[in-house]
């Protein structure tokens, strides 16, 4: 995908800002440079969580029945255009967060993208274990909450009860895209290692080794979603 792409959406989402948040303005420059990074991010946790549901549910190229080739080697156009605009994507916004390191994120999300990258690219060259990468990049679907809570936070709308319900949304979304989706992963790999063992040998120990990282670190982050709720649900409790 053209750089050039995402230079469109980053600006977009200031321009946006502008008209529908007075205080958009009055914001510092770092603080408006990781206010429209977050708009490109939840812009592109929507696009290939969607894309990822349809392929993974809606459309039969992971339906077993349908195909008789191994469901580690199934492709098509639409997913590779989806790896393709989510490798875009990492790398984009890898090279903010180095750029102004440490203030889009700390290393964690420097490791969360470079094992994303890796295990994309890997997919999108060799054609194999796509199942996989659509799942993972469906769990972008709770990004939208957790780009939420920062706006309101920013916005100083802490206090507010829509901070509340995104916090109660997320710790769902997060459960379910992340940690539920997560067991199942594992659950289908064990179900289907005949055909994952035939998986290049490269692919293979990635896939092995980043899913079970990744899936730490969702847990790790979940446990803190948890306790920040725990923490805002207090206080409204205190409120009344």
């Amino acid at each position: 995908m053209d750089s050039n792409f995402y230079v469109m959406v980053y600006k977009l989402t200031g321009y946006i800002s502008l008209l529908c948040f007075k205080g958009y303005g009055k914001l510092s420059s770092a603080l408006k440079v990781e206010w429209n990074n977050r708009g490109f991010s939840t812009f592109h946790a929507l696009i290939v969580a969607f894309a990822s549901l349809y392929l993974l549910l809606l459309s039969d190229e992971f339906d077993e029945k349908s195909h008789g080739d191994l469901i580690i080697d199934r492709t098509s156009t639409l997913s590779d255009m989806l790896l393709g605009f989510s490798l875009g994507y990492f790398l984009s916004d890898l090279a903010m967060i180095l750029w102004l390191f440490p203030a889009l994120g700390g290393l964690e999300y420097v490791l969360h993208h470079g094992l994303s990258m890796s295990s994309i690219l890997l997919s999108l060259i060799s054609g194999q274990a796509r199942i996989y990468i659509l799942m993972v990049l469906f769990s972008e679907s709770t990004t939208p909450f957790v780009n939420l809570r920062w706006y309101l936070d920013v916005a100083g709308q802490k206090n507010s009860k829509l901070y509340t319900y995104n916090g109660i949304a997320l710790f769902l979304g997060w459960l379910v895209a992340r940690i539920f989706l997560f067991i199942f992963f594992f659950a289908h790999m064990f179900s289907h290692f005949d055909q994952v063992k035939k998986i290049f040998p490269f692919g293979f120990y990635n896939l092995i080794v980043v899913s079970p990282v990744l899936a730490i670190m969702n847990v790790f982050w979940f446990w803190k979603i948890v306790r920040g709720l725990l923490k805002t649900l207090s206080k409204a409790r205190h409120k009344h």
